[in-house]
């Protein structure tokens, strides 16, 4: 395409109008990244601190913890596809991605809770069997028919790309809070209410009460407006869906983009109490480190909306990594000061950020893409495809880093490490991130959608307007 067709995103809209192509109220931005918020408290508990718990508190191996989150994280893979055939196929009267987000708040608030019910006194074998249904119910079933619904229903409250960008940033930013809750409160939280099992449990119930009032607020508070006459979803064979999915290549690095920031944020977030505990020598300074991590993040977050009327959301996320790989080196110097960890946490949490913000825009993108080169619209295939990368990435990466810590002789019930184990610890916490952001900026170099999606847009409403896909 000649660069003189190419128009500019921020200034220019195209020639005629598209379906759905609204402007979107603050409240509801707000309210949408509510849910997010919610969604975040069990993503924070299973990618970050589930792990510490099990080993630490329950005495289940690390390896036999990395193996039943990878096993679940397949079936969860699975169930991601289904739920998205689902939402295509969901017609109510509250809009197909929508009413999800009210069915599911319960269930994802009690799953919240039985997490931490583990039987203290069971044998090793059923203390598994159970963690590998809980955590399936939680991940498989719960979060699986939330969040991917949840998702979907940005590209259902309006079709203008910049106010998406603007409410998946507010999304990205709110979610935060709900990491924050779960991981930088509940050690300090556990400790104040007994430093045992039962004060897990209480604490889990307390989220989860949270949890369910901000879905409330989410579900109230949205609408779907994106509804095309022309749209078949619903009628459209399993196969051919499949087969539109797989030619949608901007899916495939949506995919990508959200599996290496699910694998970073299990890795780091993993990690982090383990880093704090045995190299710094104190399990409370996660709290301190993970906040450094997120307040700035969040701040950064709040700024996208600007930032994108000046630059695209690609290049945002590719400076964003550069800077979380230029704050990680110097803690490869120094991987015992407390003041390096802090430095580099602030520029992960500022370098992570700009992805964050983006990345459910870019897979927003994506579903029009997929409809103006296959004249199929696929909102729930789309997002739930895409999201088998970010639960195989943090899945992947859970098991990895219990065989790791396992074959380096990790035993959470020691009052000390062996030097295998210390140094195991030490590389995943420092190396890790720079690999992660590394292969990150690469895949970014290859998205090149903005550069022709008004021209896309115009097409797409030419084609509505003469009622096609």
């Amino acid at each position: 395409m000649k660069s003189e067709q190419l128009t500019d995103i921020r200034r220019t809209a195209p020639a005629m109008a598209i379906s759905g192509d609204v402007k979107v109220s603050w409240k509801e931005k707000f309210s949408y990244g509510l849910g997010d918020t919610a969604c975040n408290i069990v993503v924070a508990l299973t990618a970050s601190i589930l792990t510490f718990f099990y080993t630490d508190y329950i005495g289940i191996s690390v390896g036999t913890v990395g193996i039943i989150i990878l096993v679940s994280r397949l079936f969860d893979g699975a169930s991601d596809v289904v739920m998205g055939l689902i939402v295509d196929r969901t017609h109510s009267k509250y809009g197909k991605a929508r009413p999800w987000v009210l069915w599911m708040s319960v269930p994802y608030a009690i799953g919240c809770v039985l997490l931490f019910t583990v039987p203290p006194h069971a044998s090793d074998m059923v203390k598994a069997i159970y963690i590998f249904i809980t955590y399936n119910f939680i991940q498989t079933v719960c979060y699986t028919a939330l969040n991917l619904p949840y998702s979907s229903l940005a590209t259902l409250m309006t079709r203008n790309q910049y106010e998406r960008g603007v409410i998946n940033a507010i999304r990205m930013g709110l979610s935060p809070f709900g990491r924050i809750l779960a991981t930088a409160a509940t050690l300090p939280l556990v400790k104040v209410l007994g430093d045992d099992q039962e004060a897990w449990i209480m604490a889990a119930v307390l989220y989860g009460i949270i949890a369910l009032i901000l879905l409330l607020i989410c579900f109230f508070n949205t609408k779907e407006r994106v509804k095309l006459e022309k749209n078949t979803d619903s009628k459209v064979p399993v196969r051919t869906s499949l087969k539109a999915l797989i030619k949608n290549k901007y899916w495939a690095l949506g995919l990508l983009l959200w599996a290496m920031l699910s694998v970073y944020m299990t890795l780091s977030g993993t990690m982090l109490s383990y880093y704090s505990k045995w190299i710094l020598g104190d399990a409370l300074l996660t709290s301190p480190l993970y906040i450094a991590e997120q307040v700035p993040g969040i701040a950064i977050i709040f700024l996208i909306p600007a930032l994108l009327k000046r630059f695209s959301k690609r290049n945002l996320a590719l400076g964003g990594a550069i800077i979380s790989i230029v704050g990680q080196v110097p803690l490869v110097i120094d991987p015992t000061s407390y003041t390096l960890a802090m430095m580099a946490s602030v520029f992960r949490g500022i370098g992570q950020a700009p992805l964050m913000g983006v990345v459910f825009s870019f897979i927003a993108d994506s579903v029009e893409y997929g409809q103006w080169k296959t004249h199929l619209r696929l909102e729930g295939l789309i997002y739930s495809a895409a999201s088998v990368g970010s639960k195989l990435g943090g899945g992947l990466t859970s098991a990895t880093l219990g065989l790791i810590l396992s074959a380096a002789g990790y035993d959470g019930m020691l009052a000390m490490q062996s030097d295998a184990a210390i140094g195991a610890i030490i590389d995943l916490f420092v190396w890790g991130p720079i690999v992660v952001w590394g292969v990150t900026a690469l895949i970014l170099l290859f998205h090149k959608l903005e550069k022709f999606y008004p021209v896309m847009m115009k097409d797409l409403a030419e084609r509505e307007s003469h009622g096609e896909l």
